[in-house]
């Protein structure tokens, strides 16, 4: 590492003000931040020494997604091969089923095949997603002469594991394009977006292209074979069915055994990301807990209520917090701390309203079963607003204790 870091200093002055490739100094110091901690710091007063810069709360935040990477890809091996096997298929089409049949097979109870068959979808989908948006994010920091920042390997990574498995590459590309440069960059880069960047390219796919990002053939990577997660099969089924239509236990919905997006199954998973997310400090406790609160409660109230005719009222709080994308924007997408709320205060409101809007556009819309999305964008986009009014309710405060 040596050796790299003298060749990266002899190389510097090139990229600097006057060098030949002066205009690369972004892509540059991009290379230099990501290998090493930067060396600058500032030189008056007021100074505060912390460890903790952007690179290492974008470092932490990967971290904490590995435990849903590692779902995306044994959970999509499994699924694929239990599908397989169930329809007595001897070898995917393609390049991904030569690769297996030549190392490993199909077998679902084999952890390696498993990981194996998942890793070849969930890889290049994820490849694609960090060299577009890295793209994006170097040619914006060029032209405005700008660093380009870690943010995007945090964007780059919730993207691909909120799609489905069997997404098309150029729809990654296009997605992540859409959720860089319109939700990010147009509004001034890292720090000005108002909206999640990885979450409003998702959006974008979903309503643009329903055909490859919803419906029960999405979800499993056999061709011939549908799979509906839990939430479309109860939002399918009759009511005399209810809750037999999910076809899986809870603890198995917990673990994130079912068929879904590539790393959004796994309640557990995202568990120890919540833990790490929150020890670190890098992610709110208390927006994570306002949402599990407010969706916990206004689910209770919905589930208490009941209904004649649309089966997703049958679905008990604890059910909602397993099932789809629940507990990966909990801990995840909400948390996002350029598009959330600011104040203390407001962080609460804000979770709230994710989790209230989440459930409501699950259960009273049975045709969307899964909110969770929508619900945190629509948060975001109010985000400003509930801080305006923790602030002037602070100031009012402030006059009466001061008697002006």
């Amino acid at each position: 590492m040596k050796s790299l870091r003298q060749f990266m200093d002899k190389i510097r002055p090139a990229f600097e003000e006057g060098g030949k490739l002066e205009r690369l100094y972004p892509l540059f110091e991009a290379t230099d931040t990501f290998l090493y901690s930067t060396d600058e710091v500032t030189t008056v007063e007021p100074h505060v020494r912390d460890s903790m810069d952007l690179k290492r709360i974008m470092t932490l935040v990967v971290y904490a997604l590995m435990p849903c990477v590692f779902m995306a890809m044994w959970n999509t091996g499994y699924q694929a091969n239990l599908a397989m096997q169930s329809m007595n298929l001897t070898a995917a089409p393609g390049w991904r089923g030569a690769v297996l049949t030549a190392l490993v097979g199909y077998d679902p109870n084999s952890f390696v095949a498993n990981i194996i068959h998942g890793a070849l979808y969930f890889i290049p989908v994820y490849f694609v997603s960090v060299a577009v948006g890295g793209f994006w994010e170097v040619l914006f920091g060029i032209v405005r002469k700008e660093d380009v920042n870690e943010g995007l390997l945090v964007s780059s990574l919730i993207f691909p594991l909120s799609l489905p498995p069997t997404i098309p590459l150029w729809q990654v590309a296009l997605g992540i394009t859409f959720g860089i440069v319109v939700a990010k960059e147009i509004f001034g880069g890292t720090g000005r977006n108002f909206v999640n960047p990885a979450l409003a390219g998702r959006a974008f796919l979903y309503f643009a292209y329903p055909a490859q990002n919803s419906g029960d053939a999405v979800w499993v990577v056999a061709d011939g074979f549908s799979g509906a997660t839990p939430l479309t099969a109860l939002a399918t089924t009759n009511m005399s069915t209810g809750m037999d239509a999910i076809n899986v236990s809870w603890t198995t919905a917990f673990l994130g055994i079912e068929p879904g997006s590539l790393g959004e199954t796994s309640a557990l998973a995202c568990l120890i990301g919540a833990i790490i997310i929150a020890y670190t400090g890098v992610g709110s406790w208390r927006i994570m807990l306002s949402m599990l609160i407010g969706g916990m409660g206004f689910s209770a109230l919905l589930w208490a209520i009941g209904s004649d005719t649309n089966p997703m009222f049958l679905m008990p709080p604890w059910w909602h917090l397993v099932v789809g994308s629940f507990a990966f924007g909990l801990v995840f997408c909400i948390t996002d701390p350029v598009s959330a709320t600011l104040t203390q205060t407001g962080k609460y409101f804000y979770g709230a309203i994710a989790g209230i809007l989440t459930i409501l556009i699950r259960v009273i819309n049975p045709a969307y079963p899964e909110g969770v999305m929508v619900a945190i964008l629509l948060a975001n986009v109010f985000a400003p607003v509930i801080d305006y009014f923790v602030l002037q309710a602070n100031i009012k405060r402030r006059k009466i204790r001061n008697g002006t």
